[in-house]
Parts: C-alpha cells; sequence; structure tokens
C-alpha cells in the first residue's frame, strides 16, 4: 500500500483548486454513468449486430489487431491475466478486456499491464459516443432496443485497443460465448476454461448446451484451447472445432500440469506445454485451480505465438507468471487477522475455494462472510464452503440482485445450522464481528465471498481502513 500523502493545503476544494487526477477521475467515473445509463449486463441481448454496426462505423478496430478469446464457467479472468501477462513478458504491447470489475471500471480495460487511465478511458469514450448515438437511433426506428452496458463497452474496449495501439488483444467473454458482443472479433485463438452450470436461464440448463453456446467463439482455422471438460462439454468443443476445420489442444492428452507445490506467496507448478515443459515456475497464485489455469494459459501461448509447435522460451514464461496478480482471486486484503477475498460465485467456484483453503493455508478455524445474488445456486455454493468454514456471517452487497439477508441466512442455516450462521444488515459490520471474532485464536481467518459485488465492496473497506497496514 502507498504510503505517499496528499500535499496539505487549507484551501477548500473547489473545482478551480482539484487536482488533474481528481479531473480525470470525474471523466472516467461519467464514462461509467453513461453506461449505467443503460440496459445493464444482467440483461444481456443474444445479438452481435448492433455492436458489429457501431464497429463498422469506426472503421472495424477490433480488425486491426489479432485477439486470443476467452471464454468457459470459471477461471476466466485468472486465465485471460496470465495469458496476457505471458504475451507481454515477450516484449508485445497487450491489451486486455475483462469483467465484471471488483472496484473501477477501468480495470476491465487493461493496456500494456495496466487499468486505462481515466483520461484516454475519456478520450475514447467521446470518440465513440456519436457512433453509439447513431446505431441507438437505427435500433429505436427498427423498433429494438438501444445498446447495452455490455454492447457499448465492447465498442469502448475494442476503440481503446486500436488507439494504444496493441499489438495483442487478450478478451475475455462477458456471458456464453456464441450471441456475446465479444464475439464480433474473430480469435485467432480460442481458449476455454473449464464448462460448468452457470446462468442456466439463458445458456442452457445441461453442461452440453452451456458448451455449445460457448463453442460459438471458435472460427474458421481458429487454434483451439481448452481445459479438461465434461465428456458432454468436449464433445461440443470437438464438433466446433470439426466444423470449423480448427486445430483442437485439449488439457491431459495435449498438454498438463505436471505437479504443484505449495510455496510461500504461491506455488511452484511443471508444466508440459504443446511443444515444450517448463519445469519449477513460480506462480504467486494460490489453489490448484490457478496452476491448472496457468497450463492453459502457457498452451495458449504456444498456440499463439508459435502455433502450438515451437517452444516458449523458459524464462519469459517464469518473468510471465511472476508478475501476474488475479484480484479478487484468494487475494489477501487484511492481517492481524488474515482476510481474504475470493469472487467464488458458483459451485465449481466455491469448491476450488474451498479446496486451495484447505491446502495452501494453516487455519485452524474459519468465517465466511457471504452474500450472494438471486441467479445463482446459492445453498450449491454453501454446501461447497461448509467443509473448510465454521461459522457463517451472512451480508448482501448493494446489488439489486442480492438475495436479502434473511433469505440467505435461512438457507445458510439449512446447510450448517442456525448457531453458526449469523445474519448481518451491513457488510461493514459483518466484517467488523468476523475481524473480532477471528483475532480471539491465532490460527483463525476471515474469507469474503459469495459474489464479485460483495467482494469488490470490500476491497474498498478493507483499503480504507488500511488492514493491511495493521
Amino acid at each position: 500500500m502507498s504510503e505517499s500523502k496528499k500535499p496539505e493545503s487549507s484551501k477548500p476544494d473547489s473545482k478551480k483548486s482539484r487536482r488533474p487526477s481528481d479531473a480525470g477521475r470525474e471523466a472516467g467515473d461519467a464514462v461509467f454513468a453513461a453506461l449505467l445509463a443503460r440496459v445493464g449486463e444482467g440483461a444481456p441481448k443474444p445479438r452481435l449486430a448492433p455492436t458489429r454496426r457501431a464497429l463498422e462505423l469506426l472503421g472495424d478496430p477490433q480488425t486491426v489487431y489479432p485477439v486470443i478469446h476467452v471464454t468457459g464457467t470459471n477461471g476466466k479472468t485468472s486465465t485471460s491475466r496470465i495469458t496476457e501477462s505471458i504475451v507481454r513478458a515477450y516484449g508485445l504491447r497487450t491489451g486486455l478486456m475483462t469483467s465484471p470489475h471488483l472496484v473501477r471500471l477501468n480495470e476491465r480495460i487493461v493496456i500494456d499491464g495496466e487499468s486505462i487511465t481515466d483520461e484516454a478511458l475519456a478520450a475514447n469514450w467521446a470518440d465513440i459516443e456519436p457512433f453509439l448515438a447513431m446505431v441507438d437511433a437505427e435500433l429505436a426506428a427498427a423498433g429494438d432496443d438501444a445498446l447495452t452496458f455490455f454492447e457499448a463497452l465492447t465498442v469502448l474496449a475494442f476503440a481503446c485497443f486500436a488507439d494504444a495501439p496493441v499489438d495483442v488483444a487478450v478478451i475475455e467473454v462477458g456471458m456464453g460465448g456464441e450471441w456475446d458482443s465479444t464475439n464480433v472479433a474473430d480469435g485467432q485463438v480460442a481458449v476455454f476454461t473449464p464448462i460448468a452450470l452457470d446462468h442456466t436461464l439463458r445458456l442452457g440448463d445441461t453442461i452440453a448446451e452451456i458448451a455449445r453456446t460457448k463453442a460459438g467463439i471458435i472460427k474458421p482455422s481458429a487454434a483451439v484451447v481448452s481445459a479438461r471438460q465434461s465428456e458432454g462439454a468436449q464433445a461440443e468443443l470437438e464438433r466446433a472445432a470439426e466444423l470449423t476445420e480448427s486445430t483442437l489442444a485439449s488439457e491431459g492428452e495435449d498438454f498438463a500440469l505436471l505437479s504443484s507445490q505449495v510455496a510461500v506467496g504461491g506455488q511452484l507448478i511443471s508444466v508440459r506445454g504443446l511443444a515444450g515443459t517448463y519445469s519449477d515456475l513460480f506462480l504467486p497464485l494460490y489453489g490448484t485451480h490457478q496452476a491448472q489455469n496457468a497450463a492453459v494459459a502457457i498452451a495458449a501461448v504456444e498456440s499463439f505465438l508459435g502455433a502450438g509447435t515451437t517452444a516458449l522460451a523458459h524464462d519469459l514464461v517464469e518473468e510471465g507468471l511472476a508478475q501476474v496478480t488475479s484480484p479478487g482471486r484468494l487475494q489477501l486484503v487484511g492481517i492481524e487477522p488474515t482476510v481474504l477475498v475470493d469472487a467464488a460465485h458458483n459451485p465449481h467456484g466455491a469448491a476450488a475455494l474451498s479446496t486451495a483453503l484447505a491446502e495452501y493455508f494453516d487455519f485452524d478455524e474459519i468465517v465466511a462472510v457471504v452474500g450472494i445474488l438471486t441467479d445463482k445456486d446459492a445453498t450449491g455454493i454453501i454446501a461447497a464452503l461448509a467443509p473448510q468454514v465454521v461459522r457463517f456471517h451472512v451480508t448482501q452487497s448493494l446489488s439489486e440482485r442480492a438475495i436479502g439477508v434473511d433469505d440467505l441466512a435461512d438457507l445458510v442455516a439449512g446447510v450448517g445450522s442456525e448457531n453458526s450462521t449469523i445474519r448481518f444488515d451491513d457488510l461493514a459490520q459483518a466484517l467488523d464481528s468476523a475481524r473480532d471474532w477471528a483475532l480471539e485464536s491465532k490460527k483463525r481467518a476471515v474469507i469474503v465471498t459469495g459474489s464479485i459485488t460483495l467482494v469488490g465492496e470490500a476491497i474498498v473497506l478493507a483499503d480504507a481502513r488500511e488492514w493491511l497496514a495493521k
């Protein structure tokens, strides 16, 4: 955490006396406000034409750099970030689009390893806004809805990457694949992290159906790289690869995680890639699932840089992995007591979190501060966490989609017990109580999980209270 202090001033805050960074932040926040005025991310439109039209008016910026396109159910963001970091270690200027953000919109658009500046974000928004308005008008004339939050954001990201400019863009799908607005780009490499049940109302209620939708990102003659999948999901990816005359590299058969050992600050991993073996690499992330994400990322970069036939330079893979961060994924936000946050928001993610807590940490007892959104499998999430958690502090995030505290607490008590389930209307109170409880014994810890919105709010709170400085 930075120890720099603001310059002291006795003058009251005013537009005249504000620092440029304050004005820039206001401009960046104004972009987010403009996006929020559109239909939200919880209600995506299964269509590509409006996004394609807006980009066409802008000169198709998504075509001026190669794209590595990443989809799946869990691990998309971490895999995207690891992939980007390795490519950047090779000296390429990178663009990275991930979603959602934890604290600020700028996190979603990353240029060369850094979140886009407020000034660049605002300038690019000013450039594209007239064209978005033109498309909105065309849609209205046709009796259709205006561009959504995520459609407009996708246009903005592609424009920012062209403006930078970048040598390659790593793009994480928002939801699904086939009709996700990011699919207007043609991925040279299509990457699939593990596919499980999530967003079933929109993507289908079987893993095979969900995989079929996600396989829509595979374009003709693409290089496809996939994590280990269930039989149904694997069959869908194989079918799509065959129909598009693409190559498919699958974890376990074509590449593999050879080993993962707990290390201070993360883990040491060894990976058999498509074209080489990379041993004793330090990965500053916790959990075997992150080691598997790294294996997928290495295979993706091999496919991108050498068509899967040329080994990567070991020192550059080592450099790329060593500088990886994945905010909100088993991230330490407080000490004395230990407070971790993890954005697990479905049973598959919660199970990975539970396993990592058991294998990578030495806590005697853990309290989970949980808040879950209404369209998620709350029972499955709590059941996955329960083996590692002795106490649940139930609360809710500020999201309109959050399950009410009493409803969620009743569900949690049904999985565990009423005695170990405590209700809090406010996240700050839930965390304060959890930290007090954890301080009563040396080997206790706090984990905040269940939804990305809750994790984002916890990060802001921990930063404001300087929990890492104590």
